[in-house]
């Protein structure tokens, strides 16, 4: 029963009211030059050999730079996810992507300062009290600069990304943003943003979900030589830059910069690729039970049994903190924080950006979580994802700002963590085998999701960005390569594919990071361990879950799972023990169709 009434709306106005016509907001971001330039203009007066004091001072300087820049940035993000019209937020937006630009080459210098330093000089200045605590976070930078240009060429490709790279990524943003899809819904023709159609996947009503499939196919067939030229440009400026840089291997800078291995990745994909049998089973018998042979795309989210389940959104708040709670007191207070205090933006309504997402607003120490919330399980199961991405930064508050910095495929963990959390909790509650079933059947679209589709988005952007290397990919192939990769992936269990999955997704032209895909997967079987360890020890799990989550940002990914959960990751076996557990739930959801015939 729900106790409260929660804001379905994010209170943007603490940090600066009117957002992007806050005057008080501009003059933060044109504030942002002169701190910049300052920091350039100390690097520029150090002479080796550099001293503590002097490193010490740099990275000071560079943590309030860095925080204040997240800061923006986290604010417009906000402002244009909520609001697609919002042009005054796109200018403000360009206007921090030159100052971003002209800090990059900033940070270089300093991790240049660093690579210069000798080996013997370097290791016993991290033994000095005022460094040793960002020794992790010293040693990466000072080898990644060894790995890239000069500073004159990387302030260069960083200038040229403004208008480059970077604009490419807003382009994509302007183009989906401004999509409207015309979806009968029942008899009543509606017009809808991507966001709002792509919810409908999960409708009760076959032919609704098909009508919603069909005309998001049909608007991205009609745009498709815009949103190839932008995924070209994209891919053409990153392979430009790896190239000149000397990097062959397009995974090269994903892997650096999820702090991962080549054989973990390795591991993680031949793991799954052994073991999809399963859930081939699991989508041939859901598509039977929807009186198909094989699935088709716009089914795979489709409910089996009865009507699907409705939560609203104050029922899915109540829900999500009840079962926080059953975890950790720390969890469900931070959860019931973020509710009372308007952190999330769920209201559904038109000219919002698709998907969803958290964001850190550093200056304040709060996160904002953005989402579209129809009143589904899979919104409930989002809305507990991106609390799970908040709590991980809150978790860090006690650390230094400059070892907070942690990488994807470990921010994805605890995202899914607490996924896990309420999915299980959700299978725990129901009474009849009818609703266990369709829960049972949500948390393993969570594994086809995770192997098959995300292991699709994989294989897809290996692909173009190979072909990409010989030239510019036409729609007509991009198309190709997404059909071949999703029929691969999901182990031929799909009759009808999403040829435009690659002009309709996000993740394939997020800038920030590339290869926006693996580490959803890698965040998924990792969390389930974690899971496993958290089911054993209970509530007093908690503080070695914050203890976890705090090293995130200061070791590999490898050294992480050895400390905290004893594993080597390399290998295929840690991987497996994770599929195992899905499998467990494909054979609880095979004996569960049997009974009920």
């Amino acid at each position: 029963m729900t106790t409260r009434k929660y804001s379905e709306v994010w209170d943007l106005d603490v940090f600066f009211e009117g957002g992007s016509e806050s005057a008080e907001f501009e003059a933060f971001i044109d504030a942002l030059p002169e701190k910049v330039e300052s920091f350039f203009s100390y690097l520029k007066s150090l002479q080796q050999p550099v001293s503590v004091t002097q490193i010490t001072k740099a990275l000071n300087i560079m943590k309030d730079v860095l925080v204040e820049i997240s800061h923006a940035g986290g604010m417009l993000s906000c402002l244009t996810a909520q609001n697609t019209k919002d042009t005054k937020a796109l200018l403000l937006q360009n206007k921090l992507s030159s100052i971003g630009a002209s800090f990059a080459p900033a940070t270089l210098r300093f991790q240049q300062i660093l690579a210069e330093i000798k080996e013997a000089e370097f290791i016993q200045l991290l033994e000095e009290a005022e460094l040793k605590k960002f020794s992790f976070i010293l040693t990466e930078w000072r080898e990644q600069a060894k790995q890239k240009l000069s500073e004159d060429e990387e302030a260069l490709i960083s200038a040229l990304s403004v208008d480059g790279y970077s604009a490419w990524g807003q382009m994509y943003n302007l183009l989906i943003g401004d999509i409207k899809v015309e979806v009968d819904v029942d008899g009543d023709l509606q017009i809808l943003s991507i966001g709002q159609a792509n919810n409908l996947s999960a409708h009760q009503n076959a032919t609704v979900r098909k009508n919603a499939f069909e005309a998001i196919e049909k608007v991205f067939t009609e745009k498709e030589e815009f949103f190839a030229k932008t995924l070209n440009h994209l891919a053409g400026f990153r392979l430009t830059t790896y190239k000149k840089r000397g990097w062959n291997e397009v995974l090269q800078e994903p892997l650096q910069v999820n702090r991962m291995k080549k054989e973990t990745l390795d591991a993680m994909w031949g793991a799954i690729a052994n073991n999809k049998e399963p859930f081939v089973r699991f989508l041939k018998i859901k598509a039977g039970m929807l009186g198909k042979e094989k699935m088709d795309w716009y089914d795979l989210n489709a409910p089996i049994v009865g009507k699907a389940p409705k939560m609203s959104y104050q029922e899915g708040a109540e829900f999500i903190l009840k079962h926080f709670g059953t975890f950790g007191p720390k969890l469900e207070a931070f959860a019931r924080t973020a509710f009372e205090n308007e952190w999330i933006e769920a209201e559904d309504r038109p000219n919002k950006r698709p998907g969803g997402f958290c964001t850190g607003l550093p200056v304040a120490n709060q996160s904002r979580i953005f989402m579209t919330y129809s009143g589904t399980l899979s919104n409930v199961s989002t809305l507990a994802h991106e609390l799970g991405h908040a709590f991980h930064s809150y978790a860090l508050r006690p650390v230094d700002v400059l070892n907070r910095r942690y990488a994807m495929n470990v921010a994805e963990t605890a995202s899914t963590f607490a996924e896990t959390i309420i999915a299980d909790a959700a299978i725990g509650e129901v009474t009849t085998k009818g609703e266990k079933l369709n829960l049972l059947e949500s948390k393993l679209q969570r594994s086809v999701a995770f192997f098959m589709d995300i292991h699709a988005r994989f294989l897809f952007e290996t692909r173009f960005y190979e072909e990409r290397k010989k030239g510019v990919v036409s729609s007509q192939r991009l198309n190709e390569l997404m059909e071949e990769a999703q029929h691969e992936a999901f182990a031929g269990a799909l009759e009808e594919t999403h040829p435009h999955f690659w002009a309709s997704k996000l993740h394939f032209y997020i800038t920030g990071v590339p290869f926006y895909n693996f580490p959803y997967t890698f965040g998924y079987l990792f969390s389930l361990s974690i899971y496993g360890k958290a089911q054993e020890e209970g509530n007093a799990f908690e503080e070695k879950y914050i203890s976890l989550l705090q090293d995130t940002a200061v070791m590999s990914v490898e050294d992480l799972a050895l400390k905290h959960l004893g594993e080597d990751i390399t290998k295929q076996e840690f991987w497996e023990k994770g599929i195992a557990l899905c499998i467990k739930d494909v054979e609880e959801f095979i004996r569960l169709t049997a009974e009920e015939g």
